[in-house]
């Protein structure tokens, strides 16, 4: 039987729609291979919504502290007093996130982390609010994330294959400074409509999305693999010593202090830029945080797609130089368009190095020390920003904000051309340590 030739007409575009639907999908699949992960694509929208809401809580907490005290050290101080629990409780998270589901783990910090941004924003929203219970919830946060991080971190192996990991974590990474663009705009709208405390509620209706995705998952192990039974205090000198002796992880540790400490607190003194140097509101906040955001999305994205293609010091040295001098010149400019740019290229090349260095870690350590030596990158990583926290609020009180940001973008060059001047060596001892 012959069709009408209208039949055959809508069958043939048919066809082409789902031909050119499979092409997008495959150069999509190809360019972001976490994607054909189902746990994955499970994960990523939960995690969107849930960091959106993390992003609004930090903006309205950083708003709220200089509206009460209206001082840049206690934006620093708070800030401190989230990131301060890691540093010391981060190796028992990494021993736990080895022995025990990583699944169930990120539930109940997801949980806990749920329960605090309610109890911010009661306390916010009926005017009871003071700083020290600010600084007391982001501490009981920072303990939270303690285990949190490095469970999600560990967690990514799990959903995803082995030759994805780069793309999962680029991706992840994509996530968490994509939320920068959306959370920080939605921050800004919330405060100046209704207030900080709302911001707060917000956050924690959120984490039902990330809740429900983790609930969602299908075919995760049950049991974890090689669970060691060592007292924990030998558990985390285990792990410890298998990341020193390990060439690349240790001088990515080491690297990641420098950047811990003198590049990344520059985030903490937006709001003080904002107010002071722009004269600008939450509104305008949420403009700065959303820029450097959709900076780090782009830097996500090219290095999950040409990962494979330029070598990975190219990322890591060049992403700080990259951010170092984007936010120089970001500290001597009063042109808010200029500073969008310096703050855009910034975010580009920070996240593109720190990315790349998660991603180093993940695909070269052993599975049984997945954990310990995650917690240990994270705890350096946010264990050591209360020293920069602390640093660059004093340098900013003393000295001004733009001359505090400087002194540790030129610490982050030196230490980056370091690293290039080091890298043969290290990858010489790489290759032998693998022989081993």
């Amino acid at each position: 039987m012959t069709l009408p030739v209208e039949e055959t007409s809508i069958n043939t575009s048919d066809s082409h729609k789902h031909q050119s639907l499979q092409g997008f999908s495959g150069h999509l699949l190809s360019a972001f291979p976490a994607f054909q992960s189902a746990n994955f694509r499970r994960y990523f929208p939960g995690q969107v919504i849930s960091m959106i809401g993390t992003w609004i809580q930090m903006v309205a907490q950083g708003w709220l502290v200089l509206e009460i005290t209206g001082s840049a050290f206690d934006v620093g101080l708070v800030a401190a007093a989230s990131t301060l629990p890691t540093l010391f409780l981060s190796l028992f998270g990494g021993v736990v996130v080895d022995r025990y589901p990583k699944r169930t783990i990120l539930f109940w910090t997801q949980s806990a982390a749920m329960t605090l941004a309610f109890v911010l924003g009661i306390f916010a929203v009926t005017g009871t609010v003071t700083i020290g219970i600010i600084i007391t919830l982001a501490f009981l946060l920072g303990c939270v994330n303690a285990l949190n991080v490095p469970a999600l971190q560990a967690f990514l192996s799990e959903i995803v294959e082995k030759d994805q990991l780069s793309s999962a974590i680029a991706l992840n990474s994509a996530i968490y400074n994509g939320s920068r663009v959306i959370g920080p705009a939605i921050a800004g709208f919330l405060i100046s409509a209704t207030g900080t405390g709302e911001a707060f509620l917000v956050n924690g209706i959120s984490f039902f999305a990330v809740i429900l995705s983790l609930l969602s998952m299908k075919d995760l192990p049950k049991h974890v693999k090689a669970k060691t039974a060592l007292h924990p205090l030998l558990a985390i000198r285990e792990g410890l010593h298998y990341a020193w002796k390990h060439p690349l992880i240790r001088t990515i540790v080491l690297f990641i202090a420098v950047i811990s400490i003198f590049a990344w607190s520059y985030v903490t003194m937006l709001p003080v830029i904002a107010k002071h140097t722009f004269g600008m509101g939450a509104t305008g906040l949420g403009y700065l945080y959303g820029v450097s955001g959709l900076g780090s999305v782009v830097g996500t994205l090219f290095v999950s797609i040409y990962s494979k293609k330029i070598d990975r010091l190219v990322f890591i040295a060049g992403g700080n130089i990259l951010f170092a001098l984007a936010l120089i010149g970001f500290t001597f400019t009063n042109a808010l368009h200029v500073a969008f740019f310096f703050l855009f290229l910034a975010g580009f090349g920070l996240v593109s190095a720190v990315s790349t260095m998660s991603a180093t870690i993940q695909s070269t350590v052993d599975d049984r020390f997945r954990g310990r030596v995650m917690s240990l990158y994270m705890m350096v990583f946010m264990g050591f920003m209360p020293i920069g926290n602390l640093e660059i609020g004093y340098l900013s009180e003393h000295f001004g904000t733009g001359f505090a940001i400087r002194i540790g973008c030129i610490v982050t060059i030196l230490a980056s051309l370091v690293l290039v001047y080091s890298s043969k060596s290290v990858r010489t001892a790489y290759h032998r340590y693998k022989s081993q």
